[in-house]
């Protein structure tokens, strides 16, 4: 046999509709891109979510006058820990402190 010759003859005795063997293994096809990229945002904010508790609501167990000395306030981590996933509290908390360091009041954004 030369390197010319085909290595797989088709038999001629062959029939037609004779289907090529499965293999051993069956490899799912990728899920869509759309899909990985809604699960890794999601997973984004959870992570966020799950360090602003981390972070924040273990001050809650401080009184208001060390919060104070802090820069925070109750009622605004307590806000800001009902805000949806999509928010990121943790920026939304720092821009809520800026204003209050202003002079601006509570102003809060939903």
């Amino acid at each position: 046999m030369s390197q010319y010759e085909p290595l797989h003859r088709v038999d001629p005795v062959m029939r037609r509709d004779a289907r090529e063997p499965e293999p051993d293994f069956y490899m799912p096809a990728m899920p869509p891109l759309g899909l990985i990229r809604a699960f890794e945002r999601w997973w984004r904010a959870y992570r966020l979510r799950r360090q602003f508790r981390r972070r924040y609501l273990s001050l809650l167990a401080h009184d208001d006058h060390m919060l104070e000395d802090m820069g925070h306030h109750r009622e605004d981590i307590l806000w800001a820990s009902k805000l949806p996933l999509k928010v990121d509290a943790d920026q939304t908390l720092a821009r809520c402190r800026a204003l209050r360091r202003r002079g601006a009041g509570s102003v809060k954004w939903s």
